[in-house]
């Protein structure tokens, strides 16, 4: 449910803060006083209203802030996948205006606007005369239908979408394989040819990091023996006078004298060590020595392979694993191009099997809604009763697509007459404005046990509406209100006699200027101002117990209606 809405420079308003309680929540007041800028607000803090509609020209920052406390596993799975804290079930989404650009944050973290929306709709359904004209629309009706055989239809309409998608696949490749017959003996021909220079070429995995590293050291090899040479003559390796005749000498001057001392006999110890050292050293220098040479021809050779394969990846993947993994491929591809008729065949069974498969669900998913159809129908028309069509007759009229598409086979269109001899047309071509406010409401209230959103909002809900149909708008919104919180702005006594939680949205005078407050209305507040909706600019004692009588059988309707 929606627990407060925090307002700062919107319009009239400077900063409002309401809280709101479960079950029927309205709103009135006076015409101008600034009761869309409530609408206004809810919808730019879930993304879909715009602060510059709104923000006075004085003002260069904005607020909105709405507070909803969900048990709804669906919110929990989608903040927990945004990785958004969510601790207690409580959701704080705020939108805020500064300099001419707006962020949004929920629980205090930033996030996009189109996850805020898709967020808004587990948590909140606003019906205001757009949403009425929805109804208009014929693929909304297959909506509503399906939410209400949500029970039997969920696993099949998954399973019918993912079927729809495989039979499209497969139509799509059944489809485009019958290509021109020179075209497919072109892409054969240079397909064998990509196939046989990689072939040819016998690839082997890591050749690639051996050559280069052959290459840089046949590259550098007169570097290296140069090297090798001087290393050799200042170490004293093949002989030539160095470091190592030296230390020889060092160490048989020290061992002359070294029985004289024990520090001496350490010292003979450690050079003696050095030059162990130094001739091991020699030796694998001489051993290196000996076997090191380069080859040039060896090295044009490595050179030229090192190129093949360079442009074999240019050509066919960066790694030789890649090329490799190509040169499978187009076996395969070659393979089906010289079996194609086998290759057509195949595809033609998969797509036919999958076009089965996808009409079997379809055809099932066309029968459940078929059953409920009639009984959706016959609730809505109760229900419609319930709302003064005293003489209505509504039905679901089933037409079968050219083409069925991933909802199935089925078009369906809501069928109305609100008067005897008439026959039954669209909703489109019969509802008025006002008529459609209250059809909608009829389908809410049909669908009231189904919805998981546990807030709605209703605006221009009585819409050319007065007197006994006002009356039973009222007592269908109450019965609404019983398993959903509900906040409806209205003009009307009856509706607003009925609410469980009554505020007034009024304008004030503040410093020289006019602003919107909103407030709650105690039992009498409340009552004054049914007093005031009732009787004008004029109210008398007679009016105000018309008020309290008024508030009074409100208050035992609602009770009768809720057991």
């Amino acid at each position: 449910m929606l627990v407060s809405l925090h307002v700062k420079n919107m319009a009239l308003i400077r900063e409002v803060e309401v809280e709101f309680g479960e079950g029927l929540n309205i709103m009135t007041g006076e015409t101008g006083a600034g009761k869309s800028i409530v609408i206004g607000a809810v919808n730019i803090a879930l993304g879909t209203g715009n602060f510059r509609d709104y923000v006075p020209e004085d003002a260069d920052y904005a607020l909105v802030e709405l507070v909803f406390v969900t048990d709804s596993p669906r919110v929990r799975q989608m903040m927990l996948a945004q990785e958004l804290p969510f601790e207690d079930g409580q959701i704080i989404v705020t939108r805020r205006y500064r300099s001419g650009r707006s962020s949004s944050k929920i629980n205090g973290e930033t996030v996009s606007v189109s996850f805020v929306r898709e967020l808004a709709q587990e948590l909140i359904d606003i019906h205001g005369q757009h949403e009425h004209q929805s109804l208009l629309y014929e693929k909304n009706h297959l909506t509503i239908l399906d939410e209400f055989a949500h029970d039997r239809l969920e696993g099949r309409l998954a399973r019918c979408r993912e079927q729809h998608r495989r039979y499209l696949k497969a139509r799509k490749r059944w489809q485009d394989a019958f290509s021109d017959e020179a075209q497919r003996a072109k892409e054969l021909d240079f397909l064998q040819f990509e196939l046989q220079e990689i072939e040819a070429a016998q690839l082997r995995v890591g050749e690639d990091e051996e050559l280069e590293n052959s290459y840089r050291l046949m590259a550098n090899g007169q570097r290296i023996l140069e090297a090798l040479a001087e290393t050799g003559s200042l170490t004293g390796a093949n002989g030539c006078a160095g470091a190592s005749d030296e230390i020889s000498r060092a160490v048989r001057a020290l061992g002359t004298v070294q029985s004289y001392d024990g520090q001496l006999g350490e010292l003979a110890g450690s050079l003696a060590e050095v030059e162990d050292l130094l001739n091991d050293f020699n030796r694998s220098l001489s051993e290196y020595m000996d076997v090191f040479s380069f080859d040039e021809q060896e090295m044009r050779e490595t050179e030229e392979r090192l190129d093949l394969i360079n442009r074999f990846k240019t050509k066919y993947g960066n790694t030789i694993e890649e090329i490799l993994e190509f040169a499978q491929e187009k076996a395969k591809r070659i393979e089906v191009l010289m079996n194609y008729e086998d290759y057509i065949a195949g595809l033609r069974r998969d797509y036919e099997k999958s076009r089965v498969e996808f009409l079997k669900t379809a055809d099932e998913i066309s029968k459940i809604r078929k059953e409920c159809a009639a009984d959706l129908a016959e609730q809505i028309r109760l229900a419609l009763v319930d709302l003064n069509f005293l003489d209505v007759r509504f039905e679901i009229e089933f037409q079968e697509l050219q083409e069925p598409n991933e909802n199935g086979k089925d078009e369906i269109c809501f069928l109305i007459s609100t008067n005897p001899g008439l026959p039954l047309r669209p909703l489109a071509s019969v509802a008025s404005g006002g008529e459609l406010s209250r059809i909608m409401l009829a389908i809410k209230a049909v669908m009231a046990d189904k919805d998981a959103v546990g807030t709605l909002i209703f605006d221009e809900i009585d819409t050319g509406i007065s007197g006994r149909t006002a009356q039973k708008v009222s007592e269908k919104m109450a019965l609404i209100a019983h398993s959903h919180q509900l906040l409806c702005i209205t003009h009307l006594a009856q509706i607003a006699a009925m609410a469980d939680f009554h505020y007034i949205i009024e304008k004030k005078p503040a410093n020289s200027k006019t602003v919107t407050n909103i407030g709650r209305l105690s039992e009498e507040e409340s009552v004054s101002e049914l007093a005031r909706i009732l009787g004008g600019a004029r109210i008398t004692e007679t009016v105000l117990e018309s008020a309290r009588e008024m508030k009074a059988l409100a208050r035992s309707k609602k009770q009768a209606i809720r057991l």
